[in-house]
């Protein structure tokens, strides 16, 4: 099956069915001509790719047989979008296989990654940690009547019971803890404790360099903390409600004396504390695998888990989990996986303008992650949204005229901030050449069109340039 044809049967293989039969999904619908076709309302963007079992194998991205697009047809292309070099857009096109630059407008700048970031973070936590890696949280014994909960990071632990159909793998249960808990305290004859809390495994401040003061009062993420609860949302069940506390670990443990009590155990919140090492266990939930944690941040681009991910990077490194070690920790992993070049950050979620990431490093990350030498990386792949599909990428983009054709075609990271719009992936072009690309757009002084961004990515998916 030569040329367009093949590659979209290559698209439906290695990039959809990969990423969404093999997590046990059937929400992927293709046409005759195996081009994606939209799915009703009913079914949620968000839901549509979801992480298989961290023991799958999930194949590397068939680099596809046509030859790489001739660099000056496809230039000839972009070009006209991009609309000249006075343009603030950086962008650069890569072959995903040679990693060999097509297309470069400023490749090598380094611009703002807004949240494209997460790619660097994720690339950098599943390469150190591992797919399989999962996040602990604790309850120990304490001083006299005390308890002690203690966070390990988990950015998923919920107070919500499970919901069926969710799209994830279960995530830790705060009400599971204190069953066990409270039956381990019932079987030593304990039925009044004090609810102290250990968030130890985070160190230095809870917002980064560059972060607007507006960040947490608005909701974009919570305060960050090794231990915090529904992503220390104050009405976790309400999602129109966006508001954050300001001291998730007493929240947490306020929440979790109120389950004791449930299960029948007297209990009130305490104190912050430290945990010993040798202290008595009295339960323990795990979060989903990073594979998954991966797959969510880069699908819905949630900040509170990647700012998560990214400690776990400094954590596994040996390093204290700080912003700053958490930044240094993810460009030593870029470094030993020589993808560093190009990549300056001060935060896992890309909330910082004062980060800075060139669209060759962005492409080169993502290509990275599609090839088949580092197996670990595929969440990378499997995570990003499908253009006009799902997460970030879900209706009304790529559903007009001049981005359509790459519905389906295109998946790819998406970025915003003030005045800045990034895209980031892969996508296979009409002589079925998986290529990778990145575009970034704005200075943050002046209005951006992400529409911009989605029509060069969609140019990219329509090049019949070989």
């Amino acid at each position: 099956m030569p040329g367009r044809g093949r590659a979209l049967a290559v698209l439906s293989l290695s990039l959809l069915n990969v990423f969404a039969v093999a997590a046990g999904l059937a929400v992927v619908k293709l046409t005759p001509d195996r081009r994606l076709s939209p799915q009703p309302p009913s079914v949620a963007a968000r839901d549509l790719v979801r992480i298989a079992p961290s023991s799958a194998a999930i194949p590397a991205a068939d680099p596809g047989s046509g030859r790489p697009p001739d660099p000056s047809a496809l230039a000839g292309r972009l070009s006209a979008l991009i609309g000249g070099p006075q343009a603030k857009i950086n962008a650069v096109v890569v072959d995903a296989e040679s990693r060999r630059p097509l297309y470069e407008l400023r490749a090598g700048q380094p611009a703002t990654p807004a949240s494209t970031t997460k790619l660097a973070t994720s690339v950098a936590a599943l390469a150190s940690a591992g797919p399989a890696h999962r996040i602990t949280t604790r309850v120990v014994r304490g001083t006299g009547d005390g308890i002690i909960l203690v966070g390990g990071g988990d950015p998923t632990l919920t107070a919500l019971p499970p919901r069926p159909g969710a799209g994830h793998p279960p995530y830790a249960s705060l009400p599971d803890l204190a069953r066990q808990t409270a039956a381990a305290l019932k079987a030593s004859g304990t039925g009044q404790v004090r609810v102290d809390y250990d968030a130890s495994a985070y160190q230095g401040p809870r917002t980064a360099a560059g972060w607007k003061p507006n960040y947490l009062p608005d909701g974009e993420l919570a305060p960050v903390s090794a231990l915090t609860v529904d992503e220390g949302r104050v009405a976790p069940s309400d999602p129109s409600r966006r508001t954050r506390v300001s001291d998730p670990p007493s929240a947490a443990a306020r929440e979790f004396a109120r389950l004791l009590a449930k299960n029948g155990v007297s209990a009130r919140a305490g104190r912050s504390t430290v945990a010993l090492k040798e202290a008595v266990q009295l339960g323990a939930v795990q979060s989903p695998p990073l594979s998954a944690l991966v797959e969510h941040l880069l699908t819905d681009s949630d900040n509170d888990v990647a700012e998560a991910v990214a400690r776990q990077v400094a954590i596994n490194l040996g390093r204290p989990a700080t912003f700053a070690d958490a930044a240094q920790a993810v460009r030593q992993v870029l470094a030993g996986l020589g993808v560093a070049e190009g990549v300056s950050v001060n935060d896992g979620s890309g909330l910082s303008p004062l980060n800075r990431i060139s669209p060759i490093a962005l492409a080169r990350i993502v290509s990275l992650a599609a090839g088949g030498d580092h197996p670990k990386l595929r969440p990378v792949i499997t995570g990003l949204p499908i253009a006009g599909f799902s997460g970030t990428l879900s209706p009304p983009r790529y559903t007009v005229a001049a981005s359509q054709g790459g519905a389906g075609m295109v998946r790819a990271k998406t970025g915003t901030l003030a005045g800045v719009s990034t895209l980031a992936g892969l996508a296979y072009d009409a002589d079925g050449r998986l290529l990778a690309f990145a575009f970034m757009a704005g200075d943050g002084k002046g209005p951006v069109d992400p529409g911009k961004l989605d029509q060069l990515a969609a140019a990219v998916a329509t090049c019949g340039c070989g």
